[in-house]
């Protein structure tokens, strides 16, 4: 059977696997030597992932070892099974509570990744699964995410992306979405008012860690019909409700500070 392997990207593993089981590192000399690779090629390739922080290279002794991205990494990874895995059961409960769709998502850059999506059954068509990524600032989730971030941040972030208009209802304006971003962050929820979907509003509240950051959000998703905007605030709590559980299944104790040091709720 062909094999399409990239032979650069097979070097460079080989190269991290090596570097992964000698926690003293390794020079150039020697890694070239263990793998039988022109000290060129080592050299080449270990300046591309130094670059991007995935090995480290003592000035010293001028080896190299893994650097801290592989951390931060295996830390998203195993932070969101942890997360799905505490959230699912009371994502669940909301979904009876409520009669919704719910969602469980983190912020990545600009963007929404959906990690988990519980559905009622015979509820509306929603344009959202798993792994799917979704503008933040037309989305309830995005918003309420987006307001860990200061108006500053938050309008450096907008001005990277075009403002799509998904539906009549997506606000395009930067203004008015640092406002809507404000509301979220002084009242612990926000709203999507039909702003990704047609027939489709959310309300999101954010999740907690232990170290008192936030970290992802739970949404409902809902015909206007079964969500009309003067019962926010009623449903809002529950979901907010929902969210705190979550955020103390995780470690998070009320009281903590956020990075603003504001009190968070």
């Amino acid at each position: 059977m062909a094999q399409n392997f990239i032979q650069s990207i097979e070097r460079a593993f080989e190269i991290i696997e090596l570097l992964a089981v000698e926690p003293k590192g390794l020079s150039v000399t020697q890694l070239s030597q263990k793998l039988s690779l022109h000290k060129t090629t080592v050299h080449r390739i270990l300046q591309t992932l130094l670059s991007r922080g995935y090995v480290q290279k003592d000035p010293q002794t001028l080896r190299y070892k893994l650097g801290v991205k592989f951390v931060e990494i295996s830390s998203l990874y195993l932070n969101n099974i942890e997360l799905r895995t505490e959230a699912h059961p009371f994502l669940r409960e909301l979904v009876a509570m409520l009669n919704v769709t719910v969602h469980l998502a983190i912020l990545d850059g600009s963007d929404v990744v959906y990690i988990d999506k519980i559905e009622q059954v015979n509820s509306i068509r929603l344009y959202s699964s798993i792994g799917k990524r979704v503008p933040a600032y037309c989305t309830a989730l995005g918003k309420v995410m987006l307001s860990k971030f200061s108006d500053e941040e938050v309008e450096k972030i907008l001005s990277t992306i075009s403002l799509q208009q998904y539906t009549n209802n997506t606000i395009t304006n930067v203004e008015k979405l640092i406002d809507e971003i404000r509301f979220a962050r002084n009242r612990g929820f926000a709203v999507d008012n039909e702003e990704l979907q047609e027939g489709v509003r959310c309300i999101a509240a954010p999740i907690y860690d232990y170290r008192g950051e936030m970290i992802a959000a739970i949404s409902i998703s809902a015909p206007t019909s079964v969500l009309p905007p003067h019962k926010d605030e009623e449903i809002a709590q529950k979901v907010v409700e929902t969210a705190k559980k979550i955020s103390h299944r995780l470690g998070y104790v009320e009281g903590k500070k956020d990075y603003q040091g504001k009190e968070m709720q």
